[in-house]
């Protein structure tokens, strides 16, 4: 599970939530830095970013977690811009291309909308809940906990779930993959395995550098305080 780390990384704000550590990682190799080197691809900050704001979702009650998902929507849907962690072993689990929605841009996304009948993605820090079988198949629901930004995904029906147009083949010929209406759909032919991965209250981060929310996000802006505090409950949890 995520879990908050003894030392503070005040060096590095992006990376700067607190982490226990496996017994076979090393000391100062704090959790952004693994997952980073996990996925070469990815942006560090971004991962840094997704780690920090699941910490502070955990410093406020949330229950912990030990699958983080992490969508980076600054980059275009013809390349793989999902990952999917175990951060108890800390594992590289998925490696995907995934949609946004039709109304957030075409080939990459730009526009985000927390709306009903907007037909696109939003951004923030994502709770999943449970899975069902709908007119998409396989698919999980999240409930979105930034107000404003993603409060409305549960109402919406922003799921995970399979789609036939993300597909390799489709960002080859057409510079893109296909759009949904709002949901970070992926390939049908590892929805189902993603989707168990990360039902029942794991972490689903969306990332795009939209200077508003990345100001205004309570998940990404824990005081030193609220980390300490969140240390101090688990080692009581833990009788130590």
């Amino acid at each position: 599970m995520i879990r908050p780390f003894r030392t503070l990384l005040a060096s590095a704000p992006l990376l700067g939530a607190l982490f226990f550590l496996p017994a076979q990682a090393h000391a100062a190799d704090s959790l952004g830095d693994a997952l980073s080197r996990l996925a070469p691809a990815a942006d560090p900050k971004v991962i840094g970013l997704a780690v920090q704001a699941a910490e502070c979702a955990q410093t406020q009650g949330g229950q912990p977690a030990d699958r983080l998902a992490v969508i980076d929507y600054s980059k275009p849907s013809s390349q793989p811009r999902l990952w999917v962690f175990d951060t108890v072993n800390r594992k590289l689990l998925f490696q995907e291309l995934v949609a946004h929605g039709k109304n957030s841009g075409d080939a990459t996304a730009t526009k985000f909308s927390n709306a009903p009948d907007s037909l696109a993605s939003s951004l923030g820090l994502f709770r999943t809940s449970d899975t069902y079988t709908g007119k998409n198949g396989y698919s999980l629901r999240m409930t979105g906990l930034e107000p404003g930004v993603n409060d409305q995904a549960m109402a919406r029906a922003i799921v995970i779930h399979g789609a036939a147009y993300v597909n390799e083949a489709m960002a080859k010929v057409a510079g893109r993959i296909g759009r949904s209406w709002g949901c970070p759909a992926v390939r049908t032919a590892i929805a189902h395995k993603l989707i168990d991965a990360l039902k029942g209250g794991q972490m689903v981060f969306s990332y795009y550098p939209d200077k508003r929310w990345l100001t205004s996000s309570s998940y990404l802006k824990c005081t030193n305080g609220q980390l300490a505090k969140a240390e101090a409950n688990v080692v009581a949890r833990s009788g130590t």
